[in-house]
């Protein structure tokens, strides 16, 4: 909160705005929100309202966002030569889902300079594109910022239209798809892989780096196919393009809702099946430990596995040679059920305060939740009050609904009495 605080003043400073702009506290409240939260919607247009200074502080506080603050607290520490904590040590861990504090500091310092070596490459692919468009020294400054936003699964743009301008461009398509996908994955799951080459097939996946790449490829390859499917002959969207644009514009817009926000198409002009299917792919998200949002890919992975192994007549469920916990499984379903309970009451404020159709409002509560940013042009006509239930579904999403409850309540403990079974019907 406090560092949403931070962000606010520094972007309701006039330093932080361009000529002519009016940018109120409300405004810079929801801006610094969705960037911290690395979200990406916004209810003033960041190409006009911003000045260069207040585009850095967006910047700066996606990548913080992208981090985490504890994370990247303990950078700082370790920089300024400080001790690390237990303590810290412990928060840092929870903030990363790491397993175990052991080896924590290092685990930090390894996450930073991944997290900046795909940014620096991606703003290096993106320089050549961006310089022919603003020169080299503002080219150089839109390259990073794209970088930064894409990998940290922001969605931020330096365009008054996001990235539609681009729709035909592989460069951009391809490199910002690369970034966000990466950043998409989990910290984790980039080691386990960077271990995997290292040592070669002896060396074992996690379940977990398991559960994250088949889930991300399937829903992936999920996505793409249906915007190809749905928009292939929308004249509004694909069907103006060429065949090879509408394949290329069909993957950006089906991986795109992995929380990553960008859009090379208008998605007010996508048909309503793209748009379940999109929301759905919100829901989900990114993987744990990553800079995504939503419920996440392997709390998906372990409800659909567990079903499947239901309707099979398993009593437990196992998963590439593993066993998969019941307490995991429970922990899944609550997460699932916590998140679909907040979202479905935001759906029921906006209603309320706004005077719009009930898909632009449902949609905008899966965007805001799963932090993605795609809207469908709703986002700048909200009221004051729908700005602020936008503002606290993008913070419950950043931070987890299971984080959220479990900071309601007090410390469960065990209990000295146990009850005798009884059945319940299911189903």
């Amino acid at each position: 909160m406090s560092a949403i605080a931070v962000g606010t003043l520094l972007l309701w400073l006039p330093i932080s705005h361009a000529p002519g702009a009016e940018i109120g506290l409300l405004e810079a409240l929801f801006t610094a929100t969705s960037a911290l939260c690395v979200t990406g919607l916004v209810v003033v247009d960041t190409a006009t309202a911003w000045s260069i200074f207040g585009k850095v502080v967006i910047m700066l506080l996606i990548q913080v966002g992208g981090l985490g603050i504890v994370t990247l607290g303990t950078l700082v520490a370790l920089l300024l030569g400080r001790r690390v904590g237990f303590r810290e040590r412990l928060r840092a861990a929870a903030q990363v889902n790491a397993l175990q504090t052991g080896g924590i500091v290092k685990l930090v310092r390894t996450i930073f300079l991944i997290s900046l070596g795909f940014e620096a490459v991606g703003a290096l692919l993106l320089y050549p594109t961006f310089a022919a468009l603003h020169g080299p020294g503002m080219g150089a400054f839109y390259a990073f910022f794209h970088a930064v936003s894409a990998f940290n699964n922001a969605g931020f743009a330096l365009y008054s239209e996001n990235l539609t301008g681009f729709v035909r461009d592989p460069t951009v398509n391809l490199v910002l798809a690369a970034l966000f996908i990466t950043g998409g994955l989990g910290f984790l799951v980039h080691l386990n892989l960077w271990a995997r080459l290292r040592h070669g097939s002896h060396f074992q996946l996690t379940l977990q780096s398991r559960f994250v790449l088949l889930t991300s490829l399937g829903l992936g390859l999920l996505g793409w196919v249906a915007v190809c499917l749905f928009e292939w002959t929308n004249p509004q969207t694909l069907g103006a393009l060429p065949w090879p644009s509408r394949l290329l514009a069909g993957f950006f817009q089906g991986v795109t809702p992995r929380t990553a926000g960008f859009n090379t198409l208008d998605y007010a002009q996508v048909r309503e099946p793209t748009l379940l299917v999109t929301m759905a792919l919100m829901f989900i998200g990114g993987s744990p430990g990553s800079t995504a949002g939503g419920i996440k890919t392997v709390t998906f992975a372990v409800l659909a596995a567990s079903a499947w192994s239901m309707v099979r007549g398993r009593g437990e469920l196992t998963a590439f040679g593993r066993r998969v916990t019941t307490e995991t499984v429970v922990k899944a379903g609550s997460v699932a059920l916590l998140s679909l309970g907040i979202v479905f009451g935001a759906m029921l404020l906006l209603s309320i305060s706004e005077t719009v159709p009930l898909v632009p409002l449902m949609f905008e509560a899966f965007s805001a939740f799963g932090t993605v940013g795609l809207s469908l042009n709703l986002t700048p006509e909200l009221s004051a009050p729908g700005q602020l239930i936008v503002t606290l579904l993008m913070y419950l999403g950043r931070i987890g609904p299971l984080t959220f409850a479990v900071a309601l309540v007090q410390e469960p403990r065990d209990s000295p009495i146990t009850y005798p079974d009884e059945g319940v019907m299911i189903g």
